[in-house]
């Protein structure tokens, strides 16, 4: 049976390092964009609208948007984007956007993390295998990425 889904990424990550550590790590702003790699403005608060340009290198031309959709707190954090939108000359604000959802649990020598994006199935047919493979990879990279800010930061 093939349990691979195209319209669903999902990921997960112990990280050495309390729960509280790694909620700071995702919902501060400031701070969640110096692990992902984005300088954001504003805060997170749910139907908060942020953006901010891209630092990850080779993205610096590109502006990131989120919408915050759910906070509970040190338990779940979820904001929805339209993924892969790297054209700096597209419009991609008809799209429909996927929902990324973190949730955090407490877990023996610290904390799970799961993350699922879901929504390729929404988005136009000619960008959907793009963005779920690039997304795909990103999140690969930015499990890494937040393992390495929680451990070297307190």
């Amino acid at each position: 049976m093939n349990t691979h889904s195209t319209d669903r990424i999902e990921k997960q990550v112990l990280l050495k390092a309390p729960v509280k550590r790694v909620w700071r790590a995702l919902t501060d702003a400031e701070e969640f964009g110096s692990w992902f790699g984005v300088k954001l403005t504003g805060s997170f608060a749910p139907g908060a609208e942020i953006s901010g340009p891209i630092t990850y290198p080779g993205y610096e031309h590109l502006t990131m948007y989120i919408t915050i959709e759910k906070i509970v707190p040190e338990r779940l954090f979820s904001w929805r984007w339209r993924p892969n939108a790297i054209d700096p000359n597209k419009d991609y604000s008809a799209e429909p956007t996927t929902l990324v959802v973190f949730e955090l649990q407490e877990a023996p020598g610290g904390t799970l993390v799961k993350l699922t994006e879901s929504g390729f199935d929404k988005l136009p047919a000619e960008r959907r295998e793009q963005a779920y493979r690039g997304n795909e990879g990103g999140w690969e990279q930015q499990m890494v990425n937040i393992e390495q800010h929680v451990s070297k930061t307190t």
